[in-house]
């Protein structure tokens, strides 16, 4: 963003005390419940407003890297783009009220947002009008504009779609199926530390066979990595050895130990594997994402086909 925010005050013992209701409330949703019913699950708390995981705002983290480290993104929309091709499409599954939908709009790109729940793509529908209507005061000015500075000059188109992350129906449905080469970049959020581990190799496979093996990029924003993944979820702790893991192992059932790491992911890499080409430590992010002290915690990693 064209501002430069400030990292959050120190979180109190009070911030604590809610993360840790707002956690307990999850486990106890999703704890001994079926796979197949977490979709249900989550539209019941987007129906009831209980979204602890929406950040109000889109990731500096993400703006940050797509700004600071062009390099990473072949496919990056700026004024070398030729006009009448189109421009390079994203990916945000799991995007809630699509904060980081309209962000990389803003950034170039023609963006679907994707989520599981019909109440939250609703949300997602309003604030993309509510923007709009504050951005004409100037509210948003720095946040939602073109990058003018990276030579993007026009919006990317914004598509909202309600569908399964790991079924076909929504790419048919939403027309990007008539496109095959996958998408250019693909954020990932609160959606991976959201699904139980048996679901994970899963996630990764998806992430491989939608990203465009010709220049796509796969943006995770790793959270919590604070959180000991023995205590449960929604949402899971993870680590930086976890991402690497799986999405160099996707489809793939990968043992793990009593500490809730995987024993042994970094064996030989399969075919469709993603390559980490970074990870970075970001000099802003959500509040969620400092410790007590005020310290950024999040990381940011970056992925290709090999």
């Amino acid at each position: 963003m064209a501002s430069d925010p400030q990292p959050p005050l120190n979180k109190s013992s009070a911030d604590d005390h809610a993360i840790q209701s707002q956690f307990h409330r999850l486990r106890s949703l999703f704890k001994n419940s079926e796979y197949s019913t977490h979709p249900q699950h989550w539209d019941t708390l987007w129906k009831e407003s209980f979204t602890p995981w929406d950040r109000g705002g889109p990731s500096q983290a993400l703006d940050e890297v797509l700004s600071l480290h062009r390099e990473l993104f072949p496919s990056a929309p700026s004024s070398a783009h030729d006009w009448d091709k189109p421009k390079p499409k994203a990916l945000v599954a799991g995007c809630g009220r699509g904060h980081d939908v309209l962000l990389l709009s803003a950034h170039g790109y023609d963006v679907y947002g994707l989520d599981s729940s019909v109440t939250s793509i609703e949300e997602a529908m309003k604030n993309e009008k509510r923007v709009a209507e504050e951005d004409a005061e100037g509210k948003w000015k720095e946040v939602y504009a073109p990058r003018r500075e990276l030579g993007v000059t026009t919006k990317g188109r914004v598509m909202w779609v309600t569908g399964d992350f790991f079924e076909d129906d929504w790419v048919n449905d939403s027309g990007y199926g008539k496109v095959k080469t996958g998408f250019d970049l693909i954020f990932d959020y609160t959606f991976f530390c959201a699904l139980p581990p048996e679901a994970r190799p899963e996630w990764a496979k998806r992430l491989s066979d939608l990203l465009n093996p010709d220049g796509g990029r796969l943006v995770c924003l790793e959270w919590p990595l604070d959180k000991d993944p023995m205590t449960g979820g929604p949402p899971w702790g993870v680590s930086g050895d976890l991402y690497l893991a799986h999405l160099g192992h996707p489809g793939q059932l990968l043992p793990y130990d009593d500490k809730g790491q995987v024993v042994d992911g970094s064996g030989d890499t399969t075919p469709v594997a993603l390559k980490r080409l970074a990870r970075t430590q970001p000099a802003c992010t959500h509040k969620a994402g400092y410790d007590n002290q005020g310290n950024v915690v999040d990381r940011v990693s970056v992925w290709s086909h090999q």
